[in-house]
């Protein structure tokens, strides 16, 4: 299988995750791509601000419409929240790939991640594990290759320039949407309406 690997917080999950996920899928003929909420991010250390539990939900609403014929198949995969504790996503990549061997994975992220490479852990052993599929969001500067310089070889450089996709560009983010709840304003139509019901029912991000 032509696998995936997508993490983050999810916090909330939005429209422009889901829309990540379907058109790395087309572009990449993708079999699966694997949700991966982080338990504590290693650049973000104070951590999400809805429960692990709650992050689970909202992806499950998010994805639990899709057909499980269609491609990509959408996996929600919980190994960085039962593991706790910081979220290396090397050792996420590692893991599967021991898990998983006869599979090929790639790696989803963000040019706005991306632009932190060199500050993830272990980034040189990651970027020779796997590909980074790298992406970007409306009103995201232009991707700064300049960051693998020192890290990988030239000819690995134009490997994962190679892989970079276009994508629509789609001006989301958790933050700005937890901002949009916390001042009483409308997130109808940037999350599923399920979404939207729960963060609602659970009273998440509302101000204190």
């Amino acid at each position: 299988m032509k696998v995936a690997i997508y993490g983050g917080s999810f916090d909330p999950v939005h429209w422009g995750h889901l829309w990540v996920a379907q058109g790395c899928g087309e572009q990449l003929d993708l079999d699966q791509v694997l949700f991966i909420p982080a338990a504590t991010s290693p650049l973000k250390p104070g951590g999400a601000v809805a429960s692990d539990a709650q992050r689970v939900m909202m992806l499950q609403l998010a994805i639990g419409s899709a057909a499980s014929t269609d491609r990509p198949q959408l996996v929600i995969d919980q190994r960085e929240i039962d593991r706790g504790g910081t979220s290396y996503t090397v050792d996420t990549v590692a893991e599967l790939q021991r898990e998983r061997p006869d599979d090929e994975f790639l790696l989803l992220v963000g040019s706005d991640a991306f632009a932190d490479i060199r500050r993830w852990h272990r980034p040189a052993e990651l970027l020779m594990r796997v590909t980074p599929v790298v992406f970007r969001r409306g009103g995201d500067p232009p991707i700064a290759w300049s960051v693998l310089d020192g890290l990988v070889s030239a000819e690995r450089a134009e490997q994962i320039q190679a892989a970079a996709v276009t994508l629509p560009m789609i001006e989301l983010s958790s933050s700005d949407l937890r901002q949009r709840v916390a001042s009483g304003r409308s997130i109808r139509f940037l999350v599923p309406h399920a979404v939207a019901a729960f963060i609602h029912a659970e009273s998440l991000y509302r101000a204190t």
